[in-house]
């Protein structure tokens, strides 16, 4: 009975275990060693299994959510983040990212949320944002971000918020944003953007 029940155990605890794919998995530790995740304030035990890494929600066996807010990431978000296509919520908010905003990260479709306010962030925003066609939350203010407002995020029919104030943005705001027919909340402050908001926005 001992070797039974012994048996069993060894069977059942694997399956206790996540089993997201291996480019998910490289795609988070990538993650981990572009932004210094041993000096992180909440770490990540890489020898351990991935439900323990604090801030990664996993559901079907896919990675869902991310949520590293507050936590002493420095340096640059990697290529392979797109590897994560199941991802629903990104938060890397109010740490000290500098670099780009990998173009990679506008292939994860599934994206609800991309929240990556209070960085160092520079460059401009990826020409193919619209290609996130789920996106509700886009909240990037605080940063070092120039250039204008892609054309293709007037096309982000389901957006309720749009942050992007506190960053060297500038030209014009399109009327076409009376295409985003569900915002509820635009920050474009402390840019050198220009134009009248369509009163119909209102």
């Amino acid at each position: 009975m001992k070797k039974l029940i012994v048996l069993l155990v060894l069977i059942i605890a694997p399956l206790a275990q996540a089993q997201i794919s291996v480019a998910e998995k490289n795609a988070l530790i990538d993650l981990f060693q572009n932004t210094n995740g041993e000096n992180w304030t909440r770490t990540w035990d890489l020898t351990k299994d991935v439900t323990t890494w604090e801030g990664v929600t996993i559901s079907n066996n896919k990675v869902v959510a991310i949520d590293l807010r507050m936590n002493q990431l420095k340096g640059t978000i990697p290529a392979s983040i797109k590897n994560l296509n199941y991802l629903a919520s990104l938060n890397l908010g109010f740490n000290q990212l500098d670099g780009a905003i990998p173009s990679e990260i506008t292939s994860i479709e599934t994206l609800v949320s991309l929240q990556l306010f209070m960085n160092q962030l520079k460059g401009e925003i990826p020409a193919a944002i619209g290609n996130l066609k789920n996106l509700k939350e886009l909240v990037l203010y605080n940063n070092y971000l120039t250039g204008t407002l892609p054309t293709s995020i007037y096309s982000l029919s389901q957006l309720e918020t749009l942050q992007i104030s506190s960053n060297k943005m500038s030209g014009m705001l399109s009327e076409n944003i009376l295409n985003l027919k569900n915002l509820k909340v635009l920050s474009v402050f402390d840019n050198t953007m220009y134009g009248k908001l369509p009163k119909q926005l209102g």
